[in-house]
């Protein structure tokens, strides 16, 4: 057995069934290994982008790591931006990075790269492989660091791989999350019991069903409130299950949410901050003379902590109200009229990708009407992932996956589209086609310019304008193009009930 072949039976005995892939001329004997032994699902990406945004949302959906295959330095560095948000995101992944042979690096071949040096600040976990019989035992750590909710990141040199002499690595245990300090439980049921205004700020795995549920009691028993992260790794929402808003991100607009707040309690989130600095606008977005507390850490338990709080405040059951599922929306585009066609057709049981950054930004409020669905966003900023998600999260789920795109963020990851075709994914996929990056002309407002034509010409994405239908068709996902609202629902209703993947540009 070889060092591949090892790596490949260890990852399939610590329970990695998913590989995306773009692998290159150091990572053919891993590839070979994958061919010769079953057990590992491989999917081709066109980009390491596409890979690690996939394996992202996988995480997200599934609830345990899948494995990337890059190619050297080079292909970790396309892959990055990606692996930013899945950390900002506390996802788990194994990335395999292929390397120069140990003996070849002195020589400084053209793809030798500072490999660990770029991984590491987007992992938790890094270490190269520098023995054949050293690959199995750890790519069994890097399973058991990624199943925490890191990153893992293993990095292989082409001769570890096609040495003999490879050991299957043992899978190790994932120890519990740590739990609260009974005391910031203590702490917590004092000041709600206070009677000062106070605002439970929820993040991290918090935000399901239940979870919610014993929040939504705390604040009904307390007369608190409570709010979610600004971006959140995944919401389950919908109808039935309790409504919760998010920060705004808009400055203003968030420091509005928090006002007369006098004690802030974090649950599994950070205090919370400006996406951006501005001039003359504050950084940190609660008010001056309030208390922030912290119930469980972002490491720690905070379902658990909630549970706790719940107890030592006598809440009991939660009263949720129930949205009314509205009708699709038949006036004119604009983004409460695109929400609501969104909740009215949403599928049971389905997975929203949303990436429509500004026109996209205040669905939320529009879609708690929906069917039960799972929301995935974006939680890291970097622009992209919206795509590559879709993949990730209809392998990992199963499920029909809603896409809500911004057309220029799409742009950076359209080769998605390819690996969707190839695996016949069940995603529909809403373009946002405003031909413009919408949110760089509010961010050049905020900081108190007007745009000539030099900024216009460098935030307009006309001249010419993107045919995302043809892109679409290109790569073989079929497409249509919307102009209206009773267009957009009937394409939308359609692709929720077809097979594979279908792609709407929406002219907003």
């Amino acid at each position: 057995m070889n060092g591949a072949e090892s790596l490949v039976h260890t990852l399939i005995a610590c329970g990695i069934d998913t590989v995306f892939a773009n692998p290159g001329t150091s990572e053919m004997h891993f590839v070979a290994a994958l061919d010769r032994i079953p057990g590992i699902n491989c999917v081709l990406c066109l980009d390491e982008t596409v890979a690690s945004g996939a394996a992202d949302m996988y995480w997200r959906t599934k609830g345990r790591p899948a494995a990337t295959l890059l190619h050297c330095g080079p292909g970790l560095a396309n892959a990055l931006a990606n692996l930013h948000n899945a950390r900002r995101g506390r996802s788990g992944i194994v990335n395999i990075v292929g390397d120069q042979a140990t003996y070849h690096r002195p020589l400084d071949a053209p793809l030798t790269a500072d490999t660990e040096g770029w991984a590491r600040p987007v992992s938790g976990w890094v270490r190269t492989a520098m023995t054949a019989d050293a690959v199995g035992h750890d790519a069994a750590e890097a399973v058991a660091a990624a199943r925490t909710g890191t990153i893992a990141t293993l990095i292989l040199p082409a001769d570890t791989a096609w040495t003999e002499g490879g050991v299957v690595g043992t899978p190790q245990p994932v120890p519990p999350r740590p739990t609260a300090d009974a005391s910031a439980i203590d702490a917590a049921a004092e000041v709600l019991r206070s009677g000062e205004p106070a605002l439970l700020l929820l993040g991290g795995r918090t935000l399901t069903d239940a979870t919610l549920r014993i929040a939504t009691a705390i604040v009904q028993t307390t007369g608190a409130k409570m709010l979610a992260e600004m971006f959140n790794a995944r919401m389950e929402r919908g109808q039935g299950r309790p409504p919760i808003e998010r920060i705004p991100y808009q400055i203003d607009a968030a420091v509005h949410s928090l006002e007369g707040i006098r004690h802030l309690i974090l649950v599994e989130a950070k205090p919370p901050v400006g996406f951006f600095a501005y001039p003359g606008k504050k950084g940190r977005l609660w008010p001056d003379d309030c208390t922030v507390h912290t119930l469980a850490d972002i490491g720690q338990d905070g379902v658990a902590a909630l549970q706790a709080l719940a107890e030592r405040v006598g809440a009991g059951m939660p009263e949720i109200a129930v949205t009314p599922r509205p009708a699709p929306a038949k006036e004119a585009i604009a983004p409460e009229t695109v929400a609501t066609s969104i909740a009215a057709l949403l599928p049971d049981d389905s997975v929203v990708i949303d990436e429509g950054i500004s026109f996209g930004r205040g669905f939320s409020r529009f879609t708690h009407g929906a069917a039960p669905h799972l929301w995935l966003q974006v939680p890291g900023g970097a622009i992209g992932g919206g795509l590559p998600g879709a993949v990730g999260a209809a392998i990992g789920s199963g499920r029909r996956v809603l896409a809500i795109q911004a057309d220029g963020s799409a742009m950076y990851s359209i080769t998605a589209l390819w690996t969707m075709a190839r695996c016949n994914l069940d995603v529909t996929v809403v373009i946002l086609a405003n031909r413009k990056y919408a949110i760089l002309l509010h961010e050049y407002a905020n900081v108190g310019a007007n745009p000539g034509r030099t900024a216009m010409d460098m935030l307009d994405l006309g001249h010419p304008d993107i045919d995302f239908v043809r892109l679409a068709e290109g790569m073989g996902v079929a497409a249509a193009q919307a102009g209206s609202m009773e267009k957009l629902n009937e394409l939308m209703a359609a692709s929720f009930e077809r097979k594979g993947p279908f792609l709407i540009e929406l002219l907003t």
